[in-house]
């Protein structure tokens, strides 16, 4: 069990486009779980392993109900169905600290992805599950939460970022 730094933009390692995971061996399930720590001890509802400095093609998200944790293990995530409908949703990330964006994503996604005992599963997932994948399958690609928004907010939030990583650094 390890909490490990999560990079914060404007880290050009964010831009990184994640590589296919061809096994899953103890190294992969080591990472996956400490990503699940890190991503509780944030706290956050989803993390990719780019934002932990590995270029790995695996993603972690809590769809916690009713108080009981619900992780979900993904390795090697891809969504094959995106419904036409779309769902508006206030989003955060854990790269860009106190930074909110309303972002326009599908209501509804089909997802085909490798599961931490290394089978094949698809599955649905709707609502503030599906805005948590797509937002982490994003990051996988390279794509990040300010690429949703007008160039002004894009630039604001940047500034911002660059302010509170010069302020830590002091």
């Amino acid at each position: 069990m390890s909490i490990l730094p999560i990079i914060k933009a404007p880290d050009p390692f964010l831009r990184k486009k994640s590589n296919h995971i061809s096994s899953v061996g103890k190294e992969e399930l080591k990472l996956l779980q400490d990503m699940i720590d890190t991503m509780y001890a944030a706290p956050g509802v989803g993390l990719s392993a780019i934002q932990v400095g590995v270029a790995k093609r695996m993603i972690v998200i809590d769809t916690s109900k009713n108080n009981m944790i619900s992780n979900i293990k993904m390795i090697n995530p891809e969504i094959i169905f995106e419904s036409n409908e779309s769902q508006l949703h206030e989003e955060g990330c854990l790269s860009f600290p106190d930074q909110f964006v309303e972002v326009l994503r599908s209501k509804e996604i089909q997802v085909k992805f490798i599961n931490e005992n290394s089978e094949t599963k698809t599955n649905t997932f709707s609502g503030f599950e599906a805005v948590i994948i797509q937002h982490e399958i994003d990051h996988l690609d390279g794509n990040l939460l300010i690429d949703k928004v007008s160039q002004i907010k894009k630039n604001i939030i940047l500034r911002k970022m660059k302010k509170m990583k010069k302020l830590s650094a002091k």
